[in-house]
């Protein structure tokens, strides 16, 4: 594979896709959620948050796997995906779920896609979805079609020699304002965030003496953040909804922006009932929604207040494009789950005028700023809770061709 240095200037002629492929990365750690205890670093002040308190969970009801969220989330690697054009260019994207992916793309969606032209996005999403249609589109299926869409945006903007975030119409703002997530407060406050979201500890697992570990929780950080800052609450769908409704009344004194992902993301009839019993609080939800259907149907049922697909996982960019327009019809915003860790949320979000905020995961300890951790060469991290996405062709990432290698199964 090669980058052809004069493709930009061919626009109007057809280029046809060579190939479709998953590869492996020969390179250090590859995501911003990997495991802080498979990294050290020399200037960090303490572990962090992630390897020390509880965080519930769907599964916090078994203690088995209760105390720890890794304990029973997938291992499945990372992994990429590339797109060749027959002039040798090349897009990337990385994939998450390892073979259970990578097998999708490389048996089944990449040999069907060979052959179409490279600058057809909208038609290589829809093709992809409806090829997904047997087993359906959503979960796995979902990554796959993630993976390959990222990978076309990241080719045409190298064909193009354009950022994505123009090929999506240019910036609508001047730079990207930041939130952190995470448990380690005090840190993020010092890095200069002026709003943080935090990992709900408890569930209706732990009872009455939970809920108030929770109130106490919020109740102290709200102490060190002040009231100049905005707060949310991450519950990553790890309540039912009489919980749901305790624990968004407990919390009213604290002035919540929103409740997230208070509930399992199938459990669609409870999202109505929880929006009817708290009305007076933002919730937002989505990151486990997969493809544009879930999001068109929360945005008219007035679900949530706040639409937050992950864009590794709804499709890719092009449904990303696609919630943001029914989000705007229907008078509310997106806030793409991790969407300041990629340098795909962060083109998103730099382009799309529903998308107001970017959420920044911080896994990496205090004392080691966001810039210094580890990620994908050529990725934009934020400085005092602002930040702007790479500017080069493509999504800007800085892969090299003697970082790929066949994918291992």
């Amino acid at each position: 594979m090669g980058s052809d240095p004069d493709a930009h200037v061919r626009i109007g002629v057809t280029m046809k896709i060579k190939s479709i492929h998953a590869v492996n990365l020969d390179m250090p750690a590859i995501s911003p959620l990997a495991r802080p205890s498979e990294t050290r670093y020399t200037t960090e002040r303490r572990p962090s948050w992630l390897e020390s308190g509880p965080v519930a969970n769907p599964m916090t009801r078994y203690p088995r796997y209760a105390s720890y969220r890794p304990s029973w989330t997938p291992t499945w690697d990372n992994f990429g995906c590339v797109i060749e054009a027959e002039d040798g260019t090349w897009g990337f994207a990385i994939a998450q779920h390892g073979k259970p992916v990578a097998s999708i793309i490389d048996e089944y969606l990449g040999p069907r896609l060979i052959g179409e032209d490279c600058m057809a996005v909208e038609k290589i999403y829809d093709m992809a979805v409806r090829m997904c249609a047997p087993f359906g589109a959503a979960g796995i299926a979902s990554y796959a079609v993630s993976a390959i869409d990222l990978a076309m945006w990241d080719l045409k903007g190298k064909l193009l020699d354009r950022p994505v975030y123009e090929l999506l119409g240019g910036p609508v703002r001047d730079e990207l304002f930041c939130y952190s997530t995470g448990g380690d407060t005090d840190w993020y406050m010092e890095l200069g965030f002026k709003a943080t979201k935090l990992p709900c500890p408890f569930g209706p697992a732990d009872g009455l003496d939970g809920l108030k570990k929770n109130v106490q929780f919020i109740a102290e950080t709200r102490e060190i953040v002040g009231e100049d800052v905005e707060l949310m609450l991450d519950c990553w769908m790890a309540f039912d909804l009489e919980y749901a409704v305790r624990l968004a009344e407990a919390l009213r004194p604290y002035n919540l922006k929103w409740m997230e992902e208070c509930l399992r993301s199938e459990d669609i009839d409870s999202h109505a009932v929880l929006r009817e019993r708290v009305p007076w609080q933002t919730l937002a939800t989505g990151e486990h929604w997969y493809t544009t259907p879930p999001f068109q149907y929360a945005a008219a049922h007035h679900l949530v207040d706040i639409l937050q697909p992950d864009i590794n996982w709804v499709g890719g960019m092009t449904p990303i494009v696609k919630i943001c327009a029914i989000a705007e019809s229907a008078g509310i915003s997106v806030i793409p789950h991790a969407g300041g860790n990629t340098a795909y949320g962060q083109h998103a979000c730099y382009a799309m005028p529903a998308i107001p905020w970017t959420e920044t995961f911080v896994a990496s300890p205090p004392g080691v700023a966001p810039e210094d951790a580890a990620k994908l060469p050529g990725l934009s991290t934020p400085k005092n809770g602002r930040m702007k996405p790479s500017d080069a062709p493509g999504f800007g990432l800085e892969i090299l061709e003697s970082h790929l290698a066949p994918f291992a199964y």
